[in-house]
């Protein structure tokens, strides 16, 4: 089987102009995790999948993912991603806007090349439409917590459970569909990746005050910096007294000259509130979630060890 990023090389050979999918094969060509398409190709093989009908799919849902890292970059004004300079900082935001905006056509195209029952790809794309529409829910609620003076937790959970977790839930429900799995295992993988992206989005808000620019491949502390009212911090009000909450609400609404001294103040806070043990015991829950929908799943036990290492892997990552 190709790799994706022979995949990758195959859909961009010979395109023009250059100025629209230079940035595209750029951002495709990096060394991320390629966790979604891994998802699809793992659920794929719980039910003896073919890889080569699911790696369509695969490339298509990874496609998906870089466009919203391409729109999200130039709304967040970040200028590292994967220790790269971002698309919109190497090229402009003009062309980083485009180029994701014709990654999501080729990634269609792309899903529409599986070798699957009519029904089948209609399911999946019907999947990957909706993925796409909840994606931009979530940034919209992400980019309305900017202006809120209080966000509840709940909130928080519902915005992440759209930007980041239903992705993973239609990349482990698409493979599975792929590979023919029947309903109740399907519903399986679709909770699974929900409970999993929650995991993983509340390890990377983790990582970002308590992870190092080296491992994770960003800038540690981005959130801080840009007031960003991330888990962590919602967490560490809930449990802060009321000087250490009045302190972080203050912290939270500056911008001062000097970056690192309010970073080191706000985590002298959460140090001072355990928030990183509360963060990590909400990971362990969601982990254990994730156990639960695996058990779920109709195939022999031994084809389920390639999941849930993933499962174990992505609970203790530290990028």
């Amino acid at each position: 089987m190709n790799t994706i990023e022979q995949q990758f090389q195959e859909i961009l050979q010979n395109r023009e102009p250059h100025n629209l999918y230079d940035p595209i094969e750029y951002i495709l060509m990096q060394s991320g995790k390629r966790l979604r398409p891994t998802m699809v190709h793992i659920a794929a093989e719980l039910f003896d999948g073919d890889p080569e009908k699911a790696k369509h799919v695969a490339a298509a849902f990874e496609m998906l993912h870089n466009f919203t890292l391409i729109h999200d970059d130039i709304m967040d004004k970040a200028d590292v991603r994967r220790g790269q300079p971002t698309v919109y900082k190497k090229w402009n935001s003009n062309i980083a806007i485009l180029s994701g905006d014709a990654l999501v056509a080729l990634a269609l195209l792309e899903l529409l090349k599986t070798n699957c029952p009519p029904e089948t790809i209609k399911t999946i794309t019907e999947i990957f439409a909706r993925i796409g529409l909840e994606i931009c829910e979530g940034q919209q609620f992400d980019l309305d917590f900017e202006t809120m003076e209080t966000v509840p937790i709940e909130q928080y959970v519902e915005m992440i459970r759209l930007k980041t977790a239903v992705m993973f839930a239609g990349c482990l429900k698409s493979g599975g569909l792929v590979a023919g799995a029947d309903a109740e295992s399907l519903q399986a993988l679709y909770d699974l990746g929900i409970h999993l992206g929650l995991a993983f989005q509340l390890a990377d808000d983790l990582l970002d005050v308590y992870g190092t620019a080296e491992t994770f491949g960003k800038a540690v502390g981005g959130d801080i910096k840009d007031n960003k009212k991330s888990f962590v911090y919602l967490k560490a009000l809930e449990l802060a007294n009321e000087s250490q909450h009045q302190e972080l609400k203050t912290l939270f609404s500056t911008v001062p000259a000097d970056e690192q001294t309010k970073f080191e103040q706000v985590k002298a806070i959460f140090d001072a509130v355990n928030v990183k043990e509360a963060t990590e015991n909400e990971i362990g829950k969601y982990t254990q979630l994730c156990m639960e929908d695996i058990n779920k799943i109709h195939t022999d036990d031994a084809k389920k060890q390639p999941i849930i290492t993933l499962v174990q892997h992505l609970q203790s990552r530290k990028k």
